[in-house]
C-alpha cells in the first residue's frame, strides 16, 4: 500500500520582513509560485492569515497595501493539494481569529453538530431526572421483549393474580442497590412500586435482576447490597 504524501510540502516560520529586501532572490528560489497558506505577525502576535496561489507575490503585495506597517514577520506553508487550501485557511481563522481578518472562516460543506449535541444532552438529562425522581415506567415508555412477555403471563393468570415484588415498601423509592461480579460493579435503582430498573430493563425481584448479570439462577438477597445507616 502506497504511503500518503504529506499535505504540507515545506514551510518558513516567523521570518523577518527585511528578508524580502535583502534575500529576495533566495526566497524566490525556495517558494517560486507555489500555493499555500501564510500568516503575518506583529512581533509575536498573529495579525493576519491568508491563502494564495502565489505566496511570494502575495506577501510582497502586503508590504504596500492596507496591511503595510502592521506586521514585521511572516510564515509560509506550501500546500501540495490546492483543493484543501481554503479549508485550512478557514480552520485557522476560526481557531485564531486574527485581528487583521475582517471575515471569519466558513466551513460550507461541514455539518454543525450543535443541534445534535443539544438533543443528546437533553435525552441524557431526561434520563437522569427519571432516575433522580424514580418515576415509574409509563405506558408510552419502551418495554423490552422480556417485560412484555411477563405482562402477558400476568394477564393470563387472571385479574386477581398480583405480582410479588418483595422490595416494595422494604427499600425506599429511588434507592440504589449495588452488586460486584467478576471484578465489575453493577448498579440498579428501585422504584416506588418495588420494581428494579437495571441496564434499561425492569425486574420484579432482586433475584431476577441478578440473574440478568450472572446468566444463571441467582439469590438476589445475597447478590445485591443496599447502603443503610452508614453500612451495607
Amino acid at each position: 500500500m502506497a504511503k500518503a504524501r504529506p499535505l504540507v510540502g515545506g514551510f518558513l516560520e516567523r521570518i523577518s520582513v527585511t528578508a524580502f529586501e535583502k534575500y529576495h532572490r533566495e526566497i524566490t528560489d525556495l517558494v517560486r509560485s507555489q500555493h499555500g497558506v501564510y500568516a503575518l505577525y506583529k512581533n509575536d502576535r498573529l495579525y493576519y492569515v491568508g491563502l494564495a496561489v502565489n505566496l511570494r507575490r502575495r506577501i510582497k503585495q502586503h508590504l504596500r497595501d492596507k496591511h503595510a506597517g502592521r506586521w514585521n514577520r511572516f510564515s509560509l506553508y506550501l500546500v501540495r493539494k490546492v483543493d484543501h487550501i481554503k479549508e485550512i485557511e478557514s480552520l485557522l481563522l476560526r481557531i485564531a481569529d486574527p485581528a487583521g481578518n475582517k471575515q471569519g472562516g466558513r466551513l460550507r460543506k461541514a455539518t454543525n453538530l450543535d443541534r445534535q449535541l443539544r438533543r443528546k444532552m437533553q435525552k441524557r438529562q431526561k434520563e437522569e431526572l427519571d432516575e433522580i425522581f424514580a418515576k415509574d415506567a409509563g405506558p408510552q415508555r419502551a418495554v423490552s421483549k422480556a417485560a412484555r412477555s411477563r405482562k402477558v403471563k400476568r394477564k393470563k393468570a387472571g385479574r386477581g393474580d398480583r405480582v410479588d415484588r418483595p422490595l416494595k415498601g422494604l427499600v425506599g423509592a429511588g434507592k440504589r442497590i449495588y452488586a460486584t461480579y467478576k471484578g465489575k460493579e453493577f448498579k440498579a435503582i428501585v422504584y416506588r412500586n418495588g420494581r428494579i430498573k437495571f441496564n434499561g430493563q425492569l425486574y420484579d425481584s432482586p433475584s431476577a435482576a441478578g440473574k440478568s448479570v450472572q446468566k444463571r439462577e441467582t439469590n438476589g438477597w445475597s447478590f445485591w447490597r443496599v447502603r443503610k445507616d452508614g453500612g451495607w
